[in-house]
């Protein structure tokens, strides 16, 4: 198994080629660069001409110099690159059948929007068929003390819970598992199923809007953990809109658990 990371040259994935590096050597794999070449998809020249390299070719610069990258970052750490063609949701969600977790970044559109995930990652972390987590594009800050997991008993919390606490295992880090419950129902079951977490993570049962309250909870959080989609949401939406929020609006990096990625291969 692998670590793979997403890579397509700009300046913003530099932080998911370092996160990739060092995920992969805290669990002793190999690191795979992954770019997607979407100019194979068009109708436009590829080989070299007089005045320019060509496309392929700078393609295959953008892996070399991400493999270098990633070297200085973790020198133990195998690392192998590769040029796929196809659009980047495709490469990548092949590339989660492999994979044990895939990496990639977010970016900075301006104060108004904050931070984006793009179309193909939006889909990735509905569909891939493994972990996928998505890092920010800036360090302004010193990183978090501690894994945040966000959990409603459904079967994606679950597994976010067991990412999560094999993260803070592995990385030596405290955890804290925070429950969001409803005035209006009878959160007996929700509370029966967390319990049991409490020799191995600090419980944070909270009332309030989820999102506002896993945001708050995870201000000082190195990892945010969360299901693809919880319980209720609208069927035709890819992501649950507490995901969703926290993709757009966590200070730190956010693991999402899909769907695909607890029922397996069909």
């Amino acid at each position: 198994m692998t670590v793979a990371v997403g890579i397509d040259g700009r300046p913003d994935c530099e932080n998911a080629i370092r996160w990739g590096a060092s995920e992969a050597a805290a669990r002793g794999v190999p690191l795979h660069l992954v770019h997607a070449f979407v100019w194979a998809e068009f109708r436009v020249p590829l080989g070299p001409s007089d005045v320019a390299p060509g496309l392929r070719a700078q393609a295959d610069q953008i892996v070399a110099a991400a493999v270098e990258l990633a070297q200085k970052f973790s020198p133990g750490v195998p690392v192998t690159g590769t040029r796929v063609d196809g659009f980047p949701s495709v490469v990548l969600l092949a590339e989660s059948r492999t994979a044990d977790l895939i990496v990639i970044g977010s970016r900075v559109t301006g104060r108004l929007l904050g931070l984006v995930v793009s179309s193909a990652g939006v889909e990735l972390t509905a569909h891939a068929h493994c972990p996928v987590v998505v890092v920010r594009p800036t360090e302004d800050a010193l990183p978090g003390s501690l894994v945040v997991i966000g959990y409603d008993g459904s079967p994606a919390a679950g597994a976010a819970v067991d990412f999560g606490l094999e993260y803070a295992r592995r990385h030596q880090l405290p955890a804290r598992i925070v429950t969001v419950l409803d005035d209006e129902d009878d959160d007996h079951d929700l509370l029966a199923a967390v319990r049991p977490y409490a020799r191995k993570a600090e419980l944070i049962e909270v009332t309030g809007h989820p999102s506002e309250m896993l945001l708050e909870w995870s201000a000082d959080a190195q990892l945010l953990v969360v299901g693809s989609r919880g319980h209720g949401g609208f069927a035709g939406l890819l992501l649950g809109s507490v995901s969703q929020t926290m993709l757009n609006q966590s200070p730190c990096p956010v693991a999402i658990i899909p769907r695909a990625a607890i029922e397996g291969p069909p």
